[in-house]
């Protein structure tokens, strides 16, 4: 059986393929058919229209990326990032599933897929499924968090608010954070933000927003700046805006940074550290307590037990059709009209 799938098949572009689904089932496969979909917006337009495979090909080995060897990540990337549905069928020595069960999993856009039963988890009627497709963005501000030592009572300044930053947002306050500033330049996040759990939103156009952040601390500044915006602004203006000995956590996933970017100054003065922050790249810096594996797990139990609420960061909804490669390009490009792009099968 065929079904259509969204990827990009070379850098910029975008199409619908076709997409073969096997008749039969191996061992441990399961067949699931999606009801709902989410996109990882950042991640992916780095890949399909900018700088995601610039730097050539990562070496495991050697622990660093090689220019002209290869890219990161394979074309055909396929485009969408976790999916929700219901187990249509299983292999013959499926035991975590039985048809009929609801699960979310990490797949691109497709309105079947065959996974093996190892992957995904398994989520009641009662879970919410833009809440559920959260779990992405959800263990990127979780170690995020944890990287830059968020501790209760501390206060911490958010920039740029799309799904991570929206997440970052809801988990810092849950954390027993005093103060959480919410920092982006479009007013309808700003009001998400505020309904997730911010103190303070900001707008950082025109505004010495360094120098806010201090201000609105007694002019200590802040304990913890987390960095998703991959802007040299940004960034220089976190340096400006932590305190003496407080932490910047750089997690964005951007170009190189251009000309600008100040360790002079602030940076200088106060001696912020400054970490950078990834959930894929185990060993996690509480290893061994801690994996990839115990992160998502701890992420998923925050989502069912409805501490994450992904009404307030999926949309525009949109349905899975035929013409969505012409759809998805204006959506993932449109920073006012939504944070994260789902889709409805």
């Amino acid at each position: 059986m065929k079904v259509k799938r969204l990827i990009c098949p070379s850098h910029g572009q975008i199409v619908m393929a076709d997409h073969e689904i096997p008749a039969t089932l191996g061992d441990t496969q399961i067949l699931v058919r999606h009801t709902h979909g989410t996109e990882k917006h950042g991640t992916m337009e780095s890949f399909v229209h900018k700088h995601g495979n610039s730097r050539g090909a990562y070496d495991n080995k050697r622990h660093m990326h090689t220019p002209g060897e290869g890219v990161g990540w394979a074309y055909p990337i396929p485009l969408g990032n976790m999916q929700v549905g219901y187990v249509e069928k299983i292999g013959a020595k499926v035991t975590r599933y039985k048809v009929g069960d609801r699960l979310v999993a990490f797949c691109g856009f497709a309105p079947m897929w065959v996974y093996e039963e190892t992957d995904g988890w398994k989520i009641e009627e009662s879970t919410n499924w833009k809440s559920a497709t959260c779990l992405d963005p959800a263990t990127f501000a979780f170690c995020a968090l944890r990287d830059a030592n968020v501790r209760i009572g501390d206060t911490v300044a958010i920039f740029s608010l799309g799904a991570i930053g929206m997440t970052a947002v809801a988990l810092a306050k849950q954390s027993g954070c005093s103060l959480v500033i919410a920092i982006d330049p479009v007013a309808s996040r700003r009001e998400a933000a505020l309904k997730l759990g911010a103190d303070i939103v900001l707008d950082p156009t025109g505004i010495d927003c360094g120098g806010k952040l201090r201000e609105l601390t007694s002019w200590k500044g802040v304990d913890v700046v987390i960095e998703y915006s991959g802007s040299v602004h940004a960034l220089n203006a976190a340096m400006r805006g932590v305190a003496f000995g407080g932490t910047v956590a750089c997690g964005g996933f951007p170009a190189p940074y251009p000309a600008g970017l100040d360790f002079g100054g602030e940076a200088h003065m106060n001696r912020p550290n400054i970490v950078f922050t990834r959930t894929e790249s185990d060993p996690n810096r509480d290893h061994p307590r801690w994996d990839n594996a115990r992160v998502r797990n701890t992420c998923m139990d925050l989502i069912i037990n409805n501490k994450i609420n992904g009404d307030l960061i999926v949309g525009p909804i949109v349905p899975f059709t035929n013409d969505l490669d012409k759809v998805y390009p204006g959506i993932v490009a449109d920073r006012e009209g939504g944070i994260k792009m789902g889709v409805t099968y």
